[in-house]
């Protein structure tokens, strides 16, 4: 049985909070209404991802991030160096579940007692006092990825995550931490490796990598589904390739490619 992930929440809070979080996260949060989300993301110089997350716009000056992998604690520290004189208070939390609901828009937000729901689409997502795993399968299937250990932080670039498929990079605003290289590979292109989604024989821990002799199988998340597992993983384009054309088995586990999301 799938692990339940719990919550690692980062709240931000102060009349500085949406100049702030603009200035530094790599989607447009100018344009997020309150009661909405999106997904963000913090990149360092090099254009690599630090951190992944749910961006909820809760009230006009308050800013929740639910971090997709990763810890809350030393995230909320390293933001905080870069606060300055802004007026701005950064706050780390653990200890909320996640769980699922029934379908809900995706984007908004819902409080329901002790509860917060993200609109997921098919799904919701609860950040709450209960937790289960259903909703990782429905998020593994629509390309939504997790990073399940702390060594892929701070290594991949957006096209390896399909920020652009998430809405989680925008080049019309103005600058923030690693710009220029989302700019540059949007329209140059040239990152050889993408999100795809695959099937296994088995399932195996999240953040597993099989190794082939065209390059790793770099699993995120993964779900059990029947006696095998569905995942995404992050596979150089040869490798996508070779996959798409026939399964591999690497490491006594048989990968089958499903599809691929937009980098």
């Amino acid at each position: 049985m799938d692990t339940p992930y719990s919550a690692e929440l980062i709240t931000l809070q102060g009349a500085d909070t949406l100049a702030f979080a603009q200035a530094q996260f790599s989607s447009n949060v100018a344009a997020l209404e309150p009661s909405r989300w999106q997904f963000s993301a913090w990149l360092d110089a090099r254009g690599r991802v630090r951190a992944l997350f749910h961006l909820l716009r809760l009230e006009d000056e308050r800013l929740l991030l639910l971090l997709r992998g990763g810890a809350a604690a030393p995230l909320a520290r390293a933001l905080g160096l870069y606060v300055l004189r802004s007026k701005v208070r950064i706050e780390a939390a653990t200890g909320l579940a996640l769980g699922t609901a029934p379908a809900l828009a995706c984007g908004l937000v819902e409080a329901k007692a002790d509860d917060l729901i993200l609109g997921c689409g098919r799904h919701a997502l609860v950040i709450g006092r209960y937790g289960d795993s259903r909703w990782r399968l429905e998020q593994i299937r629509a390309g939504w990825p997790w990073l399940p250990t702390e060594s892929l932080l701070d290594t991949l670039l957006p096209p390896a995550l399909g920020l652009r498929h998430l809405q989680a990079t925008a080049l019309d605003k103005g600058c923030y931490p690693g710009q220029e290289i989302v700019a540059r590979l949007h329209y140059r292109g040239g990152h050889k490796h993408h999100l795809h989604h695959v099937r296994l024989s088995r399932p195996v821990p999240p953040g597993t990598v099989l190794e082939s002799t065209t390059g790793p199988v770099q699993l995120l998340d993964v779900a059990a589904v029947d006696e095998g597992a569905e995942a995404l993983a992050i596979l150089h384009d040869e490798l996508a390739q070779t996959l798409s054309l026939a399964p591999l088995t690497l490491a006594g586990t048989r990968v089958e490619w499903l599809a691929s999301f937009p980098p």
